[in-house]
């Protein structure tokens, strides 16, 4: 049974969910007004596994993940560049959507804009209003924080000492300090509503939408440590006040991505973003290197631990090579018994996902010990098993991880043979030239010239390149 650390409770707890074999999960998806990082990974790389967890547990779930496309960090940027707020979201809502395809992260089921929900949370600051927990003051709005008494209870503080450390503001309208904004008046970017031309708090945006698109009452609720509080905080009490329910039975928090023991963000602009990140490593080796961590501890970046998790990958999927080398891509949708129950072992355990990793590891090793014996029928298991295990990961293990340094040595040796490519071709990195070796070489065997499909297989097989033709496409390994 999957049990899971609950911010909450501050324990770990046995999962059950409200309906049985169904879920409903919502992560505070991203503010779009700059390019996604490494930090950012981390989180949805994070919650994307769990996604994928739940459904190969045969939980039938609903992932919901909304788009921050109206805050004060977008409007700064699009009056520094002179534009538009909503060109500002389009253009790193579309970076951040791309960001996430290349990570290998699934589409959540659900992926609510704020700007599309600004009538729900009207309604829904209009409820606090009139059941006493909010009050208007010339256009703005604010929840009183002290009408909740379970204030503090997930960030494990209580009212009092909020209150002695609260920063003391200039604005004199709110009745408390420690009262917060539902609704900001903003006569140049605001929006119509009751209490006139403004637009919404950040905390409100994700309380009308997991009201909306969820329910009132709903499973888990995910997101990065740094927003325990003040937003899920704020969210639980403006939720619970307004619907008169429990908000959310399941709290889950992921660790930071530091440097230099100092959390990656950018306003200490100390963060990687995850396209420049892209171009040195492959999706599987960023997950590789997450997942590697607990989900709940801070994971430190540097070079040596991508290289390390580089390594990793290459170790999972040369081994599936091989196999797919010597038998061809006849790989299955079993699972080795013993495996499996490893791997379910680990991931129920909150989800530990370097404990899952080592029986990946262990299937590498089996796989690779059955096809030097070759032994097939426990080769088709065990590198089935480490595919189908590895997909609910989110890696790809059926692309093998080559060294590109190693690669560009051996293509360095043929470059003059290969004359079927243009020049321009040449000077691509060791990886694209492989691609479009074998773009070339499908081309060719499209056409039922075989004698150049052969010259060109002969030609990388000089130096140790072997081409296999899969139904799947053509793959190569060392």
């Amino acid at each position: 049974m999957l049990k899971i650390h609950n911010t909450y409770s501050a324990i770990t707890e046995k999962f059950k969910p409200i309906v049985e074999n169904e879920v409903k999960m919502y992560v505070c998806g991203p503010t779009v007004y700059d390019n996604p990082h490494l930090g950012h990974a981390r989180c949805y790389i994070t919650w994307d596994v769990l996604y994928r967890y739940l459904k190969f547990s045969g939980y039938n779930v609903t992932y919901c993940r909304n788009v921050t496309d109206v805050d004060d960090k977008i409007l700064k940027k699009a009056d520094e560049y002179s534009c538009s707020p909503d060109e500002i979201a389009k253009k790193y809502y579309d970076v951040f959507s791309e960001s996430m395809k290349n990570l290998n992260n699934l589409k959540p089921d659900i992926e609510p804009f704020a700007t599309k929900t600004l009538g729900e949370m009207i309604k829904l600051t209009k409820e606090l209003i009139e059941k006493g927990y909010a009050y208007e003051v010339d256009g703005d709005v604010y929840f009183r924080v002290k009408k909740f008494p379970k204030y503090g209870m997930l960030s494990k503080q209580p009212i009092d000492d909020l209150v002695a450390g609260a920063r003391v503001e200039t604005i004199d309208k709110k009745e408390d300090v420690l009262d917060f904004a539902l609704w900001k008046k903003d006569e140049k970017h605001g929006y119509n509503s009751p209490w006139g031309l403004g637009r919404p708090g950040w905390h409100i945006e994700c309380s009308a939408m997991g009201r909306k698109y969820l329910a009132p009452h709903f499973d888990i609720h995910a997101g990065g440590a740094d927003l325990i509080f003040p937003h899920h905080e704020n969210e639980i009490a403006q939720s619970e006040c307004a619907n008169g329910c429990t908000y959310v039975n399941y709290w889950m928090h992921n660790g930071f991505v530091t440097i230099n023991k100092e959390k990656m963000s950018k306003s200490l602009k100390n963060f990687v973003t995850i396209a420049d990140l892209l171009k040195d490593y492959n999706f599987n080796t960023i997950r590789l290197f997450i997942l590697t961590n607990h989900y709940r501890m801070p994971v430190e970046f540097n070079s040596e631990s991508l290289d390390a998790a580089k390594a990793g990958v290459k170790r999972l999927s040369n081994s599936v090579a091989n196999f797919i080398t010597k038998y061809g891509n006849i790989l299955a949708e079993d699972i080795e018994e013993s495996a499996k129950a490893d791997f379910t072992a680990a991931m129920d355990d909150d989800l530990n996902t370097s404990k899952a990793l080592s029986v990946l590891f262990d299937l590498a090793n089996k796989t690779s010990t059955s096809v030097s014996a070759d032994e097939k029928e426990n080769a088709i298991l065990y590198a089935s098993s480490l595919v189908n295990l590895g997909n609910v990961l989110g890696l790809d293990l059926k692309t093998p991880e080559l060294d590109e340094e190693l690669l560009e040595q051996k293509l360095s040796v043929i470059k003059d043979k290969i004359d079927f490519l243009r020049k321009d071709d040449l000077i691509l990195p060791a990886k694209k030239i492989m691609q479009k070796i074998i773009e070339y070489r499908q081309k060719v065997r499209a056409e039922k010239n075989y004698n150049e499909s052969d010259r060109v297989r002969d030609i990388l097989s000089e130096v140790g390149l072997t081409l296999k033709d899969t139904k799947d496409g053509c793959i190569y390994s060392i």
